[in-house]
Parts: structure tokens; C-alpha cells; sequence
């Protein structure tokens, strides 16, 4: 027997385990490194973060993934490049996280990697229906497992797809498995460069789970500060804040089809983009609008798409709590304006308050992911909506 399938049969058997879960949003901002302590799999898991970092991407690292990022046309010598590229990128910073936390790499069990999306492609965002839904992660496993000497698990969202979901969200599993409560119905939000959420109803509800995609939460702003004001992002919301929202650039920006959609649904800065906000300026004749009023207006924008898909499933379980994650959770402006749109009824709360450090927590459910594939059972997901019950990742040995 290969030493490394023997060496992953121990791991599976293990009592617990220790996963480092990376992930790479689609802001490109840095890699998030968690260290992980998984006890147990399926409802039975465990986790504990030991440690968690992100890693600042360089200047050059975002500028070389912004020439193939969410581009229908690209250099595909310079895609083949960047997925060996980008692999040893995030093991090499893996390797610097390890050190600089005095951590053994052979002390490790898993990495759980993400990878950096490039392209998100179901069907029902792209219409094309003669290819079957498709989702593109670069940074291969294998140049994470030798660069790093660690059994490397990524991927993820293959199997999604070739199980009949459509790659995103899949925050629904590790939510599931690690927060659904037997008294409270729960909301999960996650808002990165795109928001989404887990619906958790109270266990005893007998309801099913699922996570959605909800709409932009911090692509077009950022998006519009990169190409109009030089700045990476707006930095508490300062510029947003001294804005004026606009009626009619708002009305057009949530004019799209996509937020008519039924849940669970999906999308990315394919849609939301800058040329979504150019197109939504012609309509709404607010071209000259100055650029704090552009971004009051679009921060209104994440926030009302937010609102209003939290008020679609609030009027089917009454009293809910929802708990916030992701880079949003950071802008103040944001967050007063989702917390003003829900009713009193509905409590918001950062994500700490479950007991898990909300920056991590995208990375540690990519552990989740890794500890179910090597020690759980495609049948703990059978509670989720419209989400194939499957094991996630392939598997990159460092020999």
C-alpha cells in the first residue's frame, strides 16, 4: 500500500485532527490561514481554531489574478501559469504561517484548500445551457502539498458541480454540521465580495437548511474605488459616509432579474461588476454623480439586497438571529444599514458570538470540508436543500 493512503487511513481514524484551512475570497485581499482542531465528524464535530492569520497579498500577486479574474477572454498560457503559480504562493505562505506560529509541518494533518476563483459559470448566471454548470478554482493541490510536505485536499467545488449543485455557496455543510441549534432558527451571513447566507432552521423544526447567494457585498465597492479612485477599498466607509444615497441609480442597480430569483441561488463579480454599475448610471442618468454618492449608493445597494432576502425567509420562521462574517462585518456604514432594514425582531450580531473568530470562519469550514472527506460520510449532509450529499476535495499527496 502507498504510504500516503496508509497515512491518510490513520488520519481518518484519528481522534482528532489538525487541518490548516486556507481560503481566497474574491476581493484577492490576502489568504486566510486557519489552524484548525477537528474532534469528531458529521453533527458530532468539533472545531477549535488554534491559530489564524491572513497573509497580505502582494500588489503583483492581485494584479497578475485581475488579468484572468472573472474575464470571458484571457491568455491561456498565463491561466496555465498562474494555477501551478498560485499553488506554490499559498503553500510557501503556509509554510511562513507554520513558522512564524512555531508549528511543525509534519505536526499537521490536512490542508483544506480553497483555491482562488477565477470563474464562476452555472448555467443559470451564464444561459448557456449546452455545458453543464461549471465553477474554475486555480492553485493546484498538488504544488500546495509539495511545497508544503502536507496531504493537501482542494478542489472543493468539482464535486459540488458534477453532483448537480452548482459550486457556491458551500457554507451550508460546515454550518450545518457545526452551528444548527435545536431551539433557534439561525442566519449565517457571510458577506465577502459577494453575500450569501445559511438558512439554519431550529433543529427541532424538522426544516431543511440551505445557503444562497444574495447579491454584491463588497465587490462593487471595492471594484469602483480600484478603478476610479486608486484606493483598494474604502477604508471605514469614510468616503461612503460622507455620500448622499441616489434614488434612481439605487432603483436601477436592484432592477436586475437575479434578485427575483428563488433561493438557493448563486452568482459573482461575472454579474456585479463595474460594467454593472456603468449600465445602472446610464439608465438612471446619474453619470456625473460624485464619487461619494456612488458609493453611499452602492453600500445602500449591498445592504437593501441583504435586507431583502433575510425579510424572504424571516416571514416563514418568525423570531431570527443572524449572525454576521466576512470582510462586511468591517464596514460600519454597511452594517448600519442592515441592522436599520430588519425589523427589531431579528437580532444581528457578529459572528464571534458563536464562539468562532468571524475572519476565520470561511477558512475553517473548508477544514470542516477536509475532516468529512477523510473521516465523515456523504450522508451528514442529507439535511441541506437542493445541495448534493457529498464528500468535497481531491486528494494531492506531497510524493
Amino acid at each position: 500500500m502507498n504510504k500516503y493512503v496508509s497515512k491518510l487511513h490513520a488520519i481518518g481514524n484519528k481522534e482528532t485532527r489538525k487541518v490548516v484551512g486556507l481560503m481566497s475570497g474574491t476581493s484577492m485581499d490576502g489568504l486566510d490561514i486557519a489552524l484548525c482542531q477537528i474532534t469528531g465528524s458529521g453533527r458530532n464535530t468539533s472545531l477549535k481554531i488554534v491559530r489564524f492569520v491572513t497573509k497580505v497579498y502582494s500588489g503583483e500577486f492581485r494584479r497578475r489574478i485581475k488579468k484572468v479574474f472573472a474575464k470571458r477572454n484571457i491568455d491561456q498560457q498565463l491561466l496555465c501559469g498562474l494555477h501551478a503559480w498560485v499553488g506554490r504562493v499559498h503553500g510557501m505562505l503556509v509554510n511562513e504561517a507554520l513558522r512564524e506560529w512555531e508549528v511543525a509541518n509534519a505536526d499537521i494533518d490536512l490542508i483544506a484548500s480553497h483555491g482562488q476563483t477565477v470563474f464562476h459559470a452555472p448555467q443559470s448566471l451564464t444561459g448557456a445551457t449546452d455545458y453543464p454548470d461549471s465553477t474554475l478554482q486555480i492553485g493546484d493541490g498538488d504544488h500546495v502539498a509539495i511545497t508544503t510536505g502536507i496531504i493537501t485536499i482542494s478542489d472543493f467545488r468539482q464535486k459540488h458541480v458534477a453532483a448537480g449543485g452548482e459550486g457556491a455557496p458551500l457554507a451550508a455543510y460546515g454550518d450545518y454540521l457545526l452551528f444548527a441549534d435545536k431551539y433557534q432558527t439561525r442566519v449565517l451571513l457571510n458577506i465577502g465580495g459577494i453575500a450569501n447566507f445559511t438558512l439554519l432552521p431550529a433543529t427541532q423544526s424538522g426544516g431543511y437548511c440551505f445557503a444562497t447567494d444574495v447579491g454584491p457585498g463588497n465587490t462593487l465597492m471595492d471594484q469602483y474605488m480600484q478603478a476610479k479612485l486608486g484606493e483598494e477599498f474604502d477604508q471605514d466607509a469614510r468616503l461612503a459616509a460622507a455620500g448622499s444615497v441616489n434614488g434612481p441609480l439605487l432603483t436601477a442597480l436592484l432592477a436586475h432579474p437575479f434578485f427575483e430569483k428563488p433561493f438557493p441561488k448563486t452568482t459573482g463579480p461575472e454579474l456585479f461588476n463595474l460594467q454593472y454599475i456603468t449600465d445602472a448610471q446610464k439608465v438612471s442618468a446619474t453619470e456625473r454623480l460624485p464619487p461619494g454618492d456612488v458609493m453611499a449608493t452602492l453600500s445602500a445597494f449591498s445592504a437593501k439586497a441583504i435586507v431583502l432576502a433575510i425579510q424572504q425567509v424571516a416571514h416563514l420562521y418568525g423570531n431570527l438571529k443572524v449572525y454576521v462574517s466576512g470582510g462586511g462585518l468591517h464596514n460600519p456604514l454597511l452594517m448600519q444599514g442592515i441592522s436599520e432594514g430588519l425589523d427589531r425582531m431579528t437580532q444581528v450580531s457578529s459572528f464571534d458570538a458563536l464562539g468562532l473568530l468571524p475572519d476565520a470562519k470561511e477558512a475553517a469550514l473548508f477544514a470542516v470540508l477536509a475532516n468529512e472527506t477523510v473521516a465523515g460520510d456523504a450522508a451528514n449532509a442529507g439535511a441541506i436543500q437542493d445541495s448534493p450529499a457529498v464528500c468535497m476535495g481531491k486528494i494531492s499527496f506531497p510524493e
